[in-house]
């Protein structure tokens, strides 16, 4: 009975740390409401920013493929019980996106404008519904199962 209760509170503490890292996520993409985004931040050089930026793009994408494997899986649920292995995987992942977060070097040149109002709302529009569409695509898979509360 203690181990399932465990493993529930691990669950939503995993999930605490994927809420927080997917609002910081909105902030970050959209330079809202956040100390440091992917436009706003320490100053780097574009070389600095570049490999940087790669390298923690890459240890997102590595980290959350090899997890996703079922072979990674089976070999993962020798070391952790089973019922635990997604909260595992989604606080692995959202603490990788926070590290992303934390050590991100903005480019500082700028890539794109949009000037006039009707561009800057259709652009924010598209902005909020991309991030709705998210969150419902995580319930039309079963929310709760995807982040391991189930």
């Amino acid at each position: 009975m203690f181990a399932r209760a465990f493993i529930f509170l691990y669950g939503v503490a995993s999930y605490a740390v994927f809420l927080v890292s997917f609002l910081y996520a909105v902030g970050f993409v959209g330079n809202l409401w956040v100390p440091k985004s992917i436009d706003m931040g320490g100053a780097a050089s574009l070389p600095e920013a570049l490999i940087v930026d790669v390298i923690l793009l890459g240890v997102f994408a590595i980290q959350h493929s090899v997890m996703a494997r079922p072979g990674f899986k089976r070999w993962w649920t020798r070391i952790i019980p089973a019922e635990s292995e997604r909260s595992t995987f989604v606080l692995v992942a959202s603490l990788v996106l926070l590290a992303l977060y934390w050590q991100w070097r903005p480019i500082s040149t700028q890539i794109w404008h949009v000037e006039g109002d009707l561009g800057r709302a259709a652009l924010t529009g598209v902005f909020w519904f991309g991030w709705l569409i998210v969150l419902f695509a995580t319930f039309l898979i079963n929310h709760f199962n995807l982040f391991g509360l189930q």
